[in-house]
């Protein structure tokens, strides 16, 4: 009993940052939503009437489309290249060099690399267009637009996903594929049918984290495209931003934050235990 005391009075402070800086503001987000409400003027409770808002908002279930979109391509890349660059990389002389440059990308503050990329790859007068004649049109095609949000996402968490999959192929022994190399298996037999399987938690982890990434895309978006050309980069992070700070609707953007967090949490869920179902399945063959 003493030893309890003692440990919850250790996770008191925790406890009490955790309900200060996450549960407070959660409940303050929930009752925000329920008001029509633009920061200065005074609060009119409406009760659900943001939620039918919500549900019959085209512009928000575009935006949700385009989020959807940016998810496909960018997560699966992120997983591929997370995982093919460790393998690559695995015992090479120079791998923590590697690793390090890989990871530089994000330690920059997502501003500073913004304004390196719009100087580098402005079609215009972009550093890219003067050396080798290729323009990527991103402010009036909106597939280019797509590609150069994508790219510089990957660009930015690539490194940290090839650390995390490094560490989790390190953590495989030797001895198992060994094993298997001495029953015959040849070098993609044993990636395939021993590595992958063992990756497999590493995997649920890397599609959760760069789920979530997409789903609340927003500063790339607000400081490369603004949303366009044509609202075709307008992911529901920033369309939240429009909705909250540049029309002013505090109330409706409370709501649509919720809506978010939702999604989020269900996406995630979902995605886990898919893997998991995976996992069990490789595992029992």
């Amino acid at each position: 009993m003493k030893a309890r005391h003692q440990a919850a009075l250790l996770a008191l402070p925790a406890l009490v940052v955790f309900g200060l800086f996450s549960v407070v503001p959660l409940f303050s987000v929930v009752r925000y939503a329920t008001w029509r409400w633009s920061g200065t003027s005074e609060p009119v409770p409406v009760g659900l009437a943001n939620l039918s808002r919500l549900l019959g908002d085209t512009a928000l279930w575009q935006s949700l489309g385009i989020t959807a979109l940016f998810a496909l391509i960018t997560v699966p890349l992120f997983l591929f290249l997370s995982v093919a660059i460790a393998w690559a990389i695995e015992g090479v002389r120079f791998e923590r060099f590697i690793k390090a440059l890989l990871f530089a990308p994000g330690l920059i503050t997502v501003s500073g690399s913004a304004i390196a990329w719009y100087l580098l790859y402005n079609p215009d007068f972009g550093l890219l267009v003067e050396l080798t004649g290729f323009a990527l049109p991103w402010n009036s095609q909106p597939a280019a637009a797509m590609a150069y949000i994508v790219m510089f996402t990957l660009w930015q968490q690539t490194g940290y996903g090839v650390l995390v999959a490094s560490a989790a192929l390190r953590g495989i022994p030797r001895e198992v594929k060994e094993a298997a190399r001495i029953d015959g298996a040849g070098e993609r037999e044993v990636r395939r049918h021993i590595v992958l399987p063992l990756l497999m938690p590493v995997l649920v982890f890397l599609s959760v984290i760069g789920t979530v990434f997409a789903l609340q895309a927003y500063t790339a978006v607000y400081l490369l495209t603004r949303g366009g050309p044509f609202g075709s980069t307008r992911v529901i992070g920033y369309y939240l931003y429009e909705t909250a700070f540049e029309r002013f609707e505090l109330g409706y953007g409370a709501m649509i934050t919720l809506f978010v967090m939702v999604l989020t949490l269900t996406v995630a869920i979902l995605q886990a235990m898919a893997f998991a179902r995976r996992t069990r399945a490789a595992v029992g063959a």
